[in-house]
Protein backbone atom coordinates (compact mmCIF):
# COMPACT_ATOMS: atom_id res chain seq x y z
CA UNK A 1 0.00 0.00 0.00
CA UNK A 2 2.58 0.99 -1.95
CA UNK A 3 0.54 0.78 -2.57
CA UNK A 4 0.85 0.76 -4.56
CA UNK A 5 3.39 0.54 -4.33
CA UNK A 6 5.85 0.44 -1.92
CA UNK A 7 4.15 1.96 0.89
CA UNK A 8 6.01 2.73 4.06
CA UNK A 9 3.88 1.39 6.85
CA UNK A 10 4.47 2.04 10.43
CA UNK A 11 4.68 -1.50 11.62
CA UNK A 12 5.30 -4.94 10.29
CA UNK A 13 2.92 -6.29 12.85
CA UNK A 14 0.04 -4.76 11.03
CA UNK A 15 0.96 -6.89 8.04
CA UNK A 16 2.29 -9.90 9.71
CA UNK A 17 0.13 -10.35 12.73
CA UNK A 18 -2.49 -7.75 13.41
CA UNK A 19 -4.69 -7.70 10.36
CA UNK A 20 -7.88 -8.22 12.35
CA UNK A 21 -9.92 -6.49 15.01
CA UNK A 22 -12.46 -7.90 17.33
CA UNK A 23 -15.38 -6.85 19.27
CA UNK A 24 -17.37 -6.45 22.38
CA UNK A 25 -19.72 -3.79 23.64
CA UNK A 26 -17.69 -0.59 23.60
CA UNK A 27 -20.00 0.73 26.27
CA UNK A 28 -21.30 -2.23 28.30
CA UNK A 29 -24.46 -0.41 29.25
CA UNK A 30 -25.33 0.78 25.76
CA UNK A 31 -28.32 -0.47 23.81
CA UNK A 32 -29.48 -0.18 20.25
CA UNK A 33 -33.17 -0.73 20.73
CA UNK A 34 -35.87 0.75 18.56
CA UNK A 35 -38.72 0.57 21.04
CA UNK A 36 -39.31 -0.33 24.72
CA UNK A 37 -38.89 -4.03 25.25
CA UNK A 38 -36.97 -4.56 21.99
CA UNK A 39 -33.58 -3.26 23.07
CA UNK A 40 -30.55 -5.21 21.87
CA UNK A 41 -26.93 -4.98 22.87
CA UNK A 42 -24.78 -2.92 20.53
CA UNK A 43 -22.29 -4.93 18.48
CA UNK A 44 -19.16 -2.79 18.56
CA UNK A 45 -16.10 -4.48 17.12
CA UNK A 46 -12.79 -3.33 18.61
CA UNK A 47 -9.75 -3.37 16.36
CA UNK A 48 -6.20 -2.16 16.89
CA UNK A 49 -5.10 0.00 13.95
CA UNK A 50 -1.69 0.49 15.63
CA UNK A 51 -1.38 4.15 14.71
CA UNK A 52 -3.04 7.33 13.50
CA UNK A 53 -3.95 7.16 9.81
CA UNK A 54 -1.70 9.21 7.57
CA UNK A 55 -4.76 10.69 5.87
CA UNK A 56 -8.37 9.69 5.24
CA UNK A 57 -8.32 11.52 1.92
CA UNK A 58 -8.29 8.44 -0.40
CA UNK A 59 -5.46 9.42 -2.77
CA UNK A 60 -3.30 10.79 0.06
CA UNK A 61 -3.40 8.11 2.81
CA UNK A 62 -1.91 5.35 0.65
CA UNK A 63 -0.84 3.08 3.51
CA UNK A 64 -2.43 0.34 5.56
CA UNK A 65 -3.10 2.44 8.64
CA UNK A 66 -5.22 4.75 6.48
CA UNK A 67 -6.71 2.29 4.02
CA UNK A 68 -7.91 -0.25 6.59
CA UNK A 69 -10.15 2.53 7.90
CA UNK A 70 -11.16 3.87 4.48
CA UNK A 71 -12.01 0.40 3.20
CA UNK A 72 -14.78 0.23 5.79
CA UNK A 73 -15.98 3.82 5.57
CA UNK A 74 -16.03 4.11 1.78
CA UNK A 75 -16.45 2.01 -1.34
CA UNK A 76 -15.40 2.08 -4.97
CA UNK A 77 -16.83 0.74 -8.19
CA UNK A 78 -15.90 -2.78 -7.07
CA UNK A 79 -15.20 -4.39 -3.71
CA UNK A 80 -13.10 -7.44 -2.93
CA UNK A 81 -15.49 -10.15 -1.85
CA UNK A 82 -15.20 -12.92 0.73
CA UNK A 83 -13.40 -15.09 -1.82
CA UNK A 84 -10.82 -12.34 -2.55
CA UNK A 85 -12.15 -11.58 -6.05
CA UNK A 86 -13.64 -8.21 -7.08
CA UNK A 87 -17.43 -7.96 -6.99
CA UNK A 88 -19.87 -5.25 -8.12
CA UNK A 89 -20.15 -2.46 -5.56
CA UNK A 90 -21.08 1.11 -6.51
CA UNK A 91 -20.95 -0.19 -10.08
CA UNK A 92 -23.61 -2.83 -10.63
CA UNK A 93 -22.09 -3.90 -13.94
CA UNK A 94 -19.45 -3.03 -16.54
CA UNK A 95 -18.60 -3.75 -20.15
CA UNK A 96 -15.24 -3.99 -21.89
CA UNK A 97 -14.57 -3.22 -25.52
CA UNK A 98 -13.18 -6.01 -27.76
CA UNK A 99 -9.69 -4.47 -27.70
CA UNK A 100 -9.70 -4.38 -23.88
CA UNK A 101 -9.02 -0.64 -23.77
CA UNK A 102 -12.45 0.88 -23.01
CA UNK A 103 -14.54 0.11 -19.94
CA UNK A 104 -18.05 1.39 -19.30
CA UNK A 105 -19.29 1.19 -15.71
CA UNK A 106 -22.99 1.47 -14.84
CA UNK A 107 -23.63 2.72 -11.29
CA UNK A 108 -26.40 1.48 -9.02
CA UNK A 109 -28.48 3.82 -6.81
CA UNK A 110 -26.17 4.61 -3.90
CA UNK A 111 -25.92 7.48 -1.44
CA UNK A 112 -23.37 9.45 0.52
CA UNK A 113 -23.76 9.48 4.28
CA UNK A 114 -25.55 12.83 4.02
CA UNK A 115 -28.15 11.38 1.64
CA UNK A 116 -26.78 12.84 -1.60
CA UNK A 117 -26.61 10.41 -4.53
CA UNK A 118 -23.20 9.03 -5.51
CA UNK A 119 -22.71 10.06 -9.13
CA UNK A 120 -20.38 9.00 -11.89
CA UNK A 121 -19.05 12.55 -11.80
CA UNK A 122 -17.82 11.90 -8.22
CA UNK A 123 -15.53 9.23 -9.65
CA UNK A 124 -14.37 11.38 -12.55
CA UNK A 125 -13.61 14.22 -10.13
CA UNK A 126 -11.84 11.92 -7.65
CA UNK A 127 -9.64 10.14 -10.18
CA UNK A 128 -8.60 13.30 -12.00
CA UNK A 129 -7.96 14.94 -8.63
CA UNK A 130 -5.64 12.03 -7.74
CA UNK A 131 -3.71 12.80 -10.93
CA UNK A 132 -3.55 16.55 -10.32
CA UNK A 133 0.18 17.32 -9.94
CA UNK A 134 -0.70 19.97 -7.34
CA UNK A 135 -2.12 17.27 -5.05
CA UNK A 136 1.08 15.19 -5.33
CA UNK A 137 -0.74 11.95 -4.56
CA UNK A 138 1.64 9.01 -4.00
CA UNK A 139 -1.05 6.79 -5.54
CA UNK A 140 -1.14 8.68 -8.85
CA UNK A 141 1.11 6.24 -10.78
CA UNK A 142 -1.53 3.56 -10.32
CA UNK A 143 -3.79 5.54 -12.62
CA UNK A 144 -1.24 5.84 -15.41
CA UNK A 145 -3.07 3.04 -17.22
CA UNK A 146 -5.68 5.64 -18.23
CA UNK A 147 -5.06 7.45 -21.48
CA UNK A 148 -3.59 10.91 -20.81
CA UNK A 149 -3.07 10.25 -17.08
CA UNK A 150 0.71 10.18 -16.95
CA UNK A 151 1.05 13.31 -19.07
CA UNK A 152 -1.34 15.21 -16.81
CA UNK A 153 0.31 14.03 -13.59
CA UNK A 154 3.78 14.93 -14.90
CA UNK A 155 2.70 18.42 -15.93
CA UNK A 156 2.76 17.74 -19.66
CA UNK A 157 -0.98 17.53 -20.21
CA UNK A 158 -4.30 18.70 -18.83
CA UNK A 159 -7.16 17.12 -16.91
CA UNK A 160 -9.29 17.34 -20.05
CA UNK A 161 -6.86 15.02 -21.82
CA UNK A 162 -7.43 12.24 -19.28
CA UNK A 163 -9.91 9.76 -20.72
CA UNK A 164 -12.11 9.41 -17.64
CA UNK A 165 -15.60 10.73 -18.28
CA UNK A 166 -19.01 10.63 -16.62
CA UNK A 167 -21.37 10.52 -19.59
CA UNK A 168 -24.34 10.84 -17.24
CA UNK A 169 -25.04 10.43 -13.51
CA UNK A 170 -24.97 6.62 -13.74
CA UNK A 171 -22.33 5.98 -16.42
CA UNK A 172 -18.55 6.24 -16.19
CA UNK A 173 -16.43 5.58 -19.27
CA UNK A 174 -12.66 5.13 -19.13
CA UNK A 175 -10.16 4.56 -21.92
CA UNK A 176 -6.88 2.82 -21.20
CA UNK A 177 -3.49 3.51 -22.70
CA UNK A 178 -3.08 -0.28 -23.02
CA UNK A 179 -5.08 -3.34 -21.96
CA UNK A 180 -4.82 -3.77 -18.18
CA UNK A 181 -6.37 -7.03 -16.98
CA UNK A 182 -6.01 -5.96 -13.35
CA UNK A 183 -8.30 -2.88 -13.71
CA UNK A 184 -11.42 -4.39 -12.09
CA UNK A 185 -9.38 -5.50 -9.08
CA UNK A 186 -7.48 -2.22 -8.88
CA UNK A 187 -10.55 0.03 -8.70
CA UNK A 188 -11.50 -1.74 -5.45
CA UNK A 189 -8.41 -0.10 -3.92
CA UNK A 190 -9.14 2.92 -1.67
CA UNK A 191 -7.03 5.18 -3.91
CA UNK A 192 -9.88 4.89 -6.45
CA UNK A 193 -12.74 5.64 -4.08
CA UNK A 194 -15.02 8.51 -5.05
CA UNK A 195 -15.08 11.75 -3.08
CA UNK A 196 -18.00 14.10 -2.53
CA UNK A 197 -17.09 16.95 -4.86
CA UNK A 198 -19.00 19.73 -3.07
CA UNK A 199 -17.43 18.81 0.28
CA UNK A 200 -13.90 18.65 -1.09
CA UNK A 201 -14.17 21.94 -2.93
CA UNK A 202 -15.71 23.71 0.05
CA UNK A 203 -13.27 22.51 2.70
CA UNK A 204 -9.65 21.54 1.83
CA UNK A 205 -9.33 19.97 5.30
CA UNK A 206 -12.48 17.87 4.95
CA UNK A 207 -10.67 14.56 5.59
CA UNK A 208 -9.12 15.64 8.87
CA UNK A 209 -12.08 15.40 11.25
CA UNK A 210 -15.01 13.05 11.77
CA UNK A 211 -17.58 15.82 11.41
CA UNK A 212 -16.55 16.69 7.84
CA UNK A 213 -15.76 13.27 6.34
CA UNK A 214 -18.33 12.03 3.82
CA UNK A 215 -18.78 8.24 3.58
CA UNK A 216 -20.46 5.90 1.11
CA UNK A 217 -19.39 2.53 2.59
CA UNK A 218 -20.72 0.08 5.19
CA UNK A 219 -19.84 2.41 8.09
CA UNK A 220 -19.54 6.13 8.71
CA UNK A 221 -17.07 7.89 11.01
CA UNK A 222 -18.64 9.54 14.03
CA UNK A 223 -15.71 10.31 16.34
CA UNK A 224 -11.97 10.71 15.88
CA UNK A 225 -9.70 11.27 18.86
CA UNK A 226 -6.42 11.77 17.07
CA UNK A 227 -3.62 9.33 17.97
CA UNK A 228 -6.04 7.53 20.28
CA UNK A 229 -9.11 6.04 18.62
CA UNK A 230 -11.61 6.41 15.78
CA UNK A 231 -15.22 5.30 15.96
CA UNK A 232 -17.59 4.23 13.19
CA UNK A 233 -21.24 3.26 13.18
CA UNK A 234 -23.26 1.40 10.60
CA UNK A 235 -24.12 3.62 7.62
CA UNK A 236 -27.90 3.46 7.18
CA UNK A 237 -27.49 4.97 3.69
CA UNK A 238 -25.19 2.18 2.45
CA UNK A 239 -26.74 0.38 -0.54
CA UNK A 240 -26.07 -3.06 0.98
CA UNK A 241 -26.81 -2.15 4.61
CA UNK A 242 -28.73 -5.40 5.08
CA UNK A 243 -25.45 -7.32 4.89
CA UNK A 244 -23.88 -5.28 7.72
CA UNK A 245 -24.41 -6.98 11.08
CA UNK A 246 -22.24 -4.80 13.34
CA UNK A 247 -23.51 -1.69 15.09
CA UNK A 248 -20.08 -0.14 14.68
CA UNK A 249 -16.31 -0.46 14.78
CA UNK A 250 -13.82 1.25 17.09
CA UNK A 251 -10.25 1.56 15.81
CA UNK A 252 -7.69 1.78 18.62
CA UNK A 253 -4.17 3.16 18.04
CA UNK A 254 -1.76 1.17 20.19
CA UNK A 255 1.67 0.83 18.58
CA UNK A 256 3.14 -1.82 20.87
CA UNK A 257 2.57 -5.55 20.51
CA UNK A 258 2.86 -6.35 24.24
CA UNK A 259 0.37 -3.64 25.20
CA UNK A 260 -1.97 -4.84 22.47
CA UNK A 261 -1.77 -8.40 23.81
CA UNK A 262 -2.52 -7.19 27.35
CA UNK A 263 -5.60 -5.36 26.07
CA UNK A 264 -6.69 -8.55 24.34
CA UNK A 265 -6.19 -10.53 27.54
CA UNK A 266 -8.23 -8.05 29.56
CA UNK A 267 -11.09 -8.01 27.06
CA UNK A 268 -10.45 -4.49 25.76
CA UNK A 269 -9.56 -5.93 22.37
CA UNK A 270 -10.79 -9.16 20.90
CA UNK A 271 -7.94 -9.75 18.50
CA UNK A 272 -4.25 -9.21 18.96
CA UNK A 273 -0.88 -9.59 17.39
CA UNK A 274 1.20 -12.52 18.61
CA UNK A 275 4.04 -11.17 20.78
CA UNK A 276 7.28 -12.75 19.61
CA UNK A 277 8.35 -13.72 23.14
CA UNK A 278 5.11 -15.72 23.56
CA UNK A 279 4.90 -17.05 20.02
CA UNK A 280 6.18 -20.57 20.72
CA UNK A 281 3.78 -21.06 23.63
CA UNK A 282 0.73 -19.67 21.83
CA UNK A 283 1.38 -21.65 18.65
CA UNK A 284 1.90 -24.80 20.70
CA UNK A 285 -1.45 -24.22 22.40
CA UNK A 286 -3.15 -23.83 18.98
CA UNK A 287 -4.38 -20.37 19.91
CA UNK A 288 -2.95 -18.64 16.83
CA UNK A 289 -4.84 -18.29 13.56
CA UNK A 290 -2.68 -18.01 10.43
CA UNK A 291 -3.92 -16.93 7.01
CA UNK A 292 -2.29 -16.18 3.70
CA UNK A 293 -1.20 -12.60 3.27
CA UNK A 294 0.82 -10.65 0.73
CA UNK A 295 3.56 -8.09 0.69
CA UNK A 296 7.18 -7.76 1.67
CA UNK A 297 9.11 -6.47 4.69
CA UNK A 298 12.33 -4.93 3.40
CA UNK A 299 14.96 -2.22 3.70
CA UNK A 300 15.87 0.43 1.14
CA UNK A 301 19.48 1.26 0.26
CA UNK A 302 20.13 4.89 -0.66
CA UNK A 303 22.10 4.34 -3.87
CA UNK A 304 23.08 8.02 -4.00
CA UNK A 305 24.82 7.90 -0.61
CA UNK A 306 28.13 6.23 0.24
CA UNK A 307 28.83 3.37 0.62
CA UNK A 308 25.63 2.09 -1.01
CA UNK A 309 26.33 3.79 -4.32
CA UNK A 310 28.38 0.63 -4.97
CA UNK A 311 26.35 -2.38 -6.11
CA UNK A 312 28.71 -5.00 -4.67
CA UNK A 313 28.55 -3.41 -1.21
CA UNK A 314 24.75 -3.46 -1.42
CA UNK A 315 24.81 -7.11 -2.45
CA UNK A 316 27.24 -7.92 0.37
CA UNK A 317 24.87 -6.48 2.97
CA UNK A 318 21.92 -8.35 1.46
CA UNK A 319 23.82 -11.66 1.36
CA UNK A 320 24.98 -11.26 4.98
CA UNK A 321 21.39 -11.57 6.30
CA UNK A 322 20.10 -14.95 7.45
CA UNK A 323 16.40 -14.45 6.74
CA UNK A 324 15.40 -17.86 8.06
CA UNK A 325 16.77 -16.95 11.49
CA UNK A 326 14.82 -13.69 11.46
CA UNK A 327 11.47 -15.41 10.88
CA UNK A 328 12.27 -18.36 13.17
CA UNK A 329 13.81 -16.53 16.11
CA UNK A 330 12.68 -12.89 15.92
CA UNK A 331 9.27 -12.44 14.26
CA UNK A 332 8.00 -15.99 14.95
CA UNK A 333 4.83 -15.57 12.90
CA UNK A 334 5.33 -18.33 10.30
CA UNK A 335 6.45 -15.87 7.63
CA UNK A 336 8.41 -17.04 4.60
CA UNK A 337 11.95 -15.70 4.06
CA UNK A 338 12.02 -13.41 1.02
CA UNK A 339 13.97 -14.98 -1.84
CA UNK A 340 12.91 -12.17 -4.17
CA UNK A 341 10.71 -9.10 -3.92
CA UNK A 342 7.38 -10.39 -5.29
CA UNK A 343 5.56 -12.46 -2.67
CA UNK A 344 3.65 -15.71 -3.11
CA UNK A 345 0.05 -16.06 -4.31
CA UNK A 346 0.20 -14.61 -7.83
CA UNK A 347 -0.64 -17.08 -10.57
CA UNK A 348 0.95 -17.11 -13.99
CA UNK A 349 -1.03 -18.01 -17.16
CA UNK A 350 0.37 -21.54 -16.82
CA UNK A 351 -1.03 -21.81 -13.30
CA UNK A 352 2.40 -21.66 -11.65
CA UNK A 353 3.02 -19.34 -8.73
CA UNK A 354 5.09 -16.33 -9.85
CA UNK A 355 7.41 -16.57 -6.85
CA UNK A 356 8.06 -20.28 -7.28
CA UNK A 357 8.70 -19.84 -10.99
CA UNK A 358 11.07 -16.94 -10.30
CA UNK A 359 13.22 -19.02 -7.97
CA UNK A 360 15.75 -17.85 -5.39
CA UNK A 361 17.05 -14.40 -6.31
CA UNK A 362 18.50 -13.40 -2.93
CA UNK A 363 20.12 -15.77 -0.43
CA UNK A 364 22.26 -15.95 2.71
CA UNK A 365 25.95 -16.71 2.11
CA UNK A 366 28.34 -15.19 4.66
CA UNK A 367 31.51 -16.23 2.81
CA UNK A 368 30.34 -14.77 -0.49
CA UNK A 369 29.12 -11.63 1.30
CA UNK A 370 32.65 -10.99 2.63
CA UNK A 371 34.12 -11.40 -0.86
CA UNK A 372 31.59 -8.96 -2.32
CA UNK A 373 32.31 -6.43 0.43
CA UNK A 374 36.05 -6.62 -0.27
CA UNK A 375 35.42 -6.25 -3.99
CA UNK A 376 33.11 -3.29 -3.50
CA UNK A 377 35.50 -1.54 -1.13
CA UNK A 378 38.35 -1.99 -3.63
CA UNK A 379 36.20 -0.57 -6.43
CA UNK A 380 35.28 2.45 -4.29
CA UNK A 381 38.82 2.92 -2.97
CA UNK A 382 37.87 2.36 0.67
CA UNK A 383 40.36 1.14 3.24
CA UNK A 384 37.69 1.62 5.89
CA UNK A 385 34.00 1.42 5.14
CA UNK A 386 32.17 4.75 5.62
CA UNK A 387 29.96 4.86 8.70
CA UNK A 388 26.57 3.20 8.16
CA UNK A 389 23.36 4.08 10.00
CA UNK A 390 20.32 1.82 9.78
CA UNK A 391 17.05 3.64 10.47
CA UNK A 392 13.76 2.03 11.47
CA UNK A 393 10.40 3.48 12.49
CA UNK A 394 9.54 3.32 16.17
CA UNK A 395 8.05 -0.03 17.15
CA UNK A 396 9.21 -2.90 19.34
CA UNK A 397 9.34 -5.51 16.55
CA UNK A 398 11.11 -3.17 14.12
CA UNK A 399 13.68 -2.55 16.85
CA UNK A 400 14.31 -6.26 17.38
CA UNK A 401 14.75 -6.83 13.66
CA UNK A 402 17.11 -3.84 13.38
CA UNK A 403 19.21 -5.14 16.29
CA UNK A 404 19.35 -8.58 14.66
CA UNK A 405 20.55 -7.07 11.38
CA UNK A 406 23.16 -5.08 13.29
CA UNK A 407 24.47 -8.31 14.85
CA UNK A 408 24.47 -10.15 11.50
CA UNK A 409 26.42 -7.40 9.75
CA UNK A 410 28.97 -7.50 12.57
CA UNK A 411 29.27 -11.29 12.57
CA UNK A 412 29.16 -11.92 8.83
CA UNK A 413 30.86 -8.80 7.44
CA UNK A 414 32.87 -7.50 10.38
CA UNK A 415 31.01 -4.18 10.00
CA UNK A 416 29.76 -2.11 12.93
CA UNK A 417 26.63 -0.10 12.08
CA UNK A 418 24.63 2.40 14.08
CA UNK A 419 20.90 2.23 14.69
CA UNK A 420 18.45 5.13 14.69
CA UNK A 421 14.69 5.16 15.16
CA UNK A 422 12.22 7.77 13.95
CA UNK A 423 8.47 8.21 13.96
CA UNK A 424 6.86 6.78 10.86
CA UNK A 425 5.91 10.07 9.21
CA UNK A 426 9.38 11.52 9.78
CA UNK A 427 11.08 8.42 8.38
CA UNK A 428 8.89 8.46 5.28
CA UNK A 429 9.57 12.13 4.64
CA UNK A 430 13.34 11.72 5.02
CA UNK A 431 13.28 8.58 2.92
CA UNK A 432 11.56 10.44 0.08
CA UNK A 433 14.21 13.14 0.28
CA UNK A 434 16.99 10.49 0.12
CA UNK A 435 18.36 11.56 3.49
CA UNK A 436 18.72 8.05 4.96
CA UNK A 437 21.41 5.46 4.16
CA UNK A 438 19.60 2.22 4.94
CA UNK A 439 16.00 2.40 6.12
CA UNK A 440 13.06 0.12 6.88
CA UNK A 441 10.13 -0.21 4.51
CA UNK A 442 7.10 -2.34 3.83
CA UNK A 443 5.17 -3.03 0.68
CA UNK A 444 1.56 -4.15 0.60
CA UNK A 445 0.24 -4.66 -2.94
CA UNK A 446 -2.68 -2.66 -4.21
CA UNK A 447 -3.92 -5.31 -6.60
CA UNK A 448 -3.09 -8.90 -7.47
CA UNK A 449 -0.52 -8.62 -10.23
CA UNK A 450 3.32 -8.73 -10.07
CA UNK A 451 3.53 -5.43 -11.93
CA UNK A 452 2.26 -3.75 -8.78
CA UNK A 453 5.36 -4.89 -6.87
CA UNK A 454 7.77 -3.97 -9.62
CA UNK A 455 6.69 -0.71 -11.23
CA UNK A 456 7.62 1.39 -8.19
CA UNK A 457 11.33 1.11 -8.99
CA UNK A 458 11.15 2.85 -12.32
CA UNK A 459 13.27 5.97 -12.64
CA UNK A 460 11.49 8.90 -11.01
CA UNK A 461 8.63 6.87 -9.55
CA UNK A 462 7.64 8.50 -6.23
CA UNK A 463 7.60 5.07 -4.58
CA UNK A 464 11.22 4.35 -5.52
CA UNK A 465 12.91 6.19 -2.61
CA UNK A 466 16.31 4.62 -3.33
CA UNK A 467 17.78 6.94 -5.95
CA UNK A 468 18.27 3.87 -8.16
CA UNK A 469 17.80 4.30 -11.90
CA UNK A 470 18.24 1.71 -14.63
CA UNK A 471 17.20 2.24 -18.25
CA UNK A 472 16.94 -1.48 -18.95
CA UNK A 473 14.63 -1.94 -15.97
CA UNK A 474 12.48 1.00 -17.06
CA UNK A 475 12.08 -0.56 -20.49
CA UNK A 476 11.14 -3.96 -19.09
CA UNK A 477 8.37 -2.40 -17.00
CA UNK A 478 7.19 -0.24 -19.89
CA UNK A 479 7.10 -3.26 -22.20
CA UNK A 480 5.26 -5.32 -19.59
CA UNK A 481 2.57 -2.66 -19.34
CA UNK A 482 2.01 -2.65 -23.10
CA UNK A 483 2.36 -6.39 -23.79
CA UNK A 484 -1.07 -7.91 -24.57
CA UNK A 485 0.19 -11.52 -24.45
CA UNK A 486 0.11 -12.55 -20.79
CA UNK A 487 2.77 -15.26 -21.17
CA UNK A 488 5.19 -12.75 -22.65
CA UNK A 489 4.15 -10.15 -20.09
CA UNK A 490 5.03 -12.44 -17.19
CA UNK A 491 8.41 -13.23 -18.77
CA UNK A 492 9.16 -9.50 -18.88
CA UNK A 493 8.22 -9.18 -15.20
CA UNK A 494 10.46 -12.09 -14.23
CA UNK A 495 13.33 -10.42 -16.10
CA UNK A 496 12.60 -7.16 -14.29
CA UNK A 497 12.59 -8.77 -10.84
CA UNK A 498 15.87 -10.58 -11.58
CA UNK A 499 17.48 -7.29 -12.64
CA UNK A 500 16.14 -5.59 -9.51
CA UNK A 501 17.71 -8.26 -7.32
CA UNK A 502 20.96 -8.19 -9.32
CA UNK A 503 21.25 -4.45 -8.70
CA UNK A 504 19.90 -4.74 -5.13
CA UNK A 505 18.62 -1.21 -4.39
CA UNK A 506 16.44 -2.93 -1.78
CA UNK A 507 17.08 -5.63 0.83
CA UNK A 508 14.09 -8.00 1.12
CA UNK A 509 13.70 -9.80 4.47
CA UNK A 510 10.44 -11.76 4.52
CA UNK A 511 6.97 -12.10 3.05
CA UNK A 512 4.05 -11.35 5.33
CA UNK A 513 1.64 -13.76 6.89
CA UNK A 514 -1.47 -12.93 8.86
CA UNK A 515 -1.07 -14.51 12.30
CA UNK A 516 -3.33 -13.32 15.09
CA UNK A 517 -5.29 -14.16 18.21
CA UNK A 518 -9.04 -13.72 18.07
CA UNK A 519 -11.95 -14.10 20.44
CA UNK A 520 -14.39 -16.86 19.59
CA UNK A 521 -17.12 -14.22 19.79
CA UNK A 522 -15.91 -12.73 16.49
CA UNK A 523 -16.92 -14.05 13.10
CA UNK A 524 -16.90 -12.93 9.47
CA UNK A 525 -13.88 -10.61 9.35
CA UNK A 526 -12.34 -10.79 5.89
CA UNK A 527 -8.60 -10.28 5.65
CA UNK A 528 -7.72 -9.75 2.03
CA UNK A 529 -4.30 -11.04 1.01
CA UNK A 530 -4.21 -8.46 -1.79
CA UNK A 531 -6.30 -5.77 -0.18
CA UNK A 532 -7.37 -4.41 3.19
CA UNK A 533 -9.30 -5.62 6.20
CA UNK A 534 -13.06 -5.71 5.74
CA UNK A 535 -15.69 -5.63 8.49
CA UNK A 536 -18.68 -5.49 6.15
CA UNK A 537 -19.60 -9.11 6.88
CA UNK A 538 -18.27 -9.30 10.46
CA UNK A 539 -20.46 -10.22 13.41
CA UNK A 540 -20.26 -10.64 17.19
CA UNK A 541 -21.93 -13.56 18.90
Amino acid sequence: MKKVSAVLISCALVFGTALAGCGKDDNPGSTAGTSPGSETKAKILLYNNLKEPTSLDPPIGFDMASYDILNNAMEGLTRLGKNQTPEPAVAKEWKMSPDGKTYTFTLRDTKWSNGDPVKASDFEFAWKRMLDPKLASPAAPLAYIFEGAEAYNSGKGSADDVKIKATDDKTLEVKLAQPSPWLISMVANPAFFPVHKATVEKNPKWAGEAATIMSNGPFKITEWKHDSELKMVKNENYWDAGAVKLTGVTFKMVNDSNTEYQLFQSGELHTSAVPSDMSDKLFAENKVKVEDSAGTYFYRFNTTMKPFDNVNIRKAFAMAVDRQKIVDLVTKQKQKPAEGFVSFGLKEPSGNDFRKAGGTLVKFDAAEAKKLLEKGMAEAGYKTLPEVTLTYNTNDLHQKIAQTLQAMFKENLGVDIKLANKESKVLTDEQKKLQLQLSRSSFLPDFADPINFLDGYQTGNPMNRTGWSNAQYDKLIKDAYSEPDDTKRFKLMHDAEKLLMDEMPILPLYFYSSAYLQSDKVDGIVRHAYGYIDFKWADLK
